[in-house]
């Protein structure tokens, strides 16, 4: 047999006895991966909301300037969004074992 293909091999017989080793690394990525997900998609999700609503509350106050608290509260509200991807993702990484 030529030295790479019993290299190959060895490296095969290795991960294959340690496979069950390696299943809470992988565990741990998945889970790391999840929360990851949650927060980065809550946080697109609301930046393009935030940007609608600025965009339109800036043509609204443009014509009724009295408009700025209800405008304020309402670009202030998407971000209740991060907040619950947040606390969503903490709970996945502190509660999934």
């Amino acid at each position: 047999m030529s030295e790479p293909v019993q290299a190959v091999a060895e490296v095969a017989t290795v991960v294959a006895a340690n496979s069950s080793a390696m299943a809470p690394v992988i565990l741990k990525i998945g889970v790391a991966f999840a929360a990851m997900l949650s927060v980065a998609l809550t946080a697109i999700a609301t930046a393009m909301t935030q940007g609608k609503i600025g965009q339109a509350g800036c043509g609204a106050m443009a014509e009724k300037p009295e408009l700025a608290g209800t405008i304020f509260i309402l670009v202030a509200i998407p971000e209740t969004m991060v907040v619950l991807g947040f606390v969503v993702g903490a709970m996945i990484l502190f509660f999934v074992k």
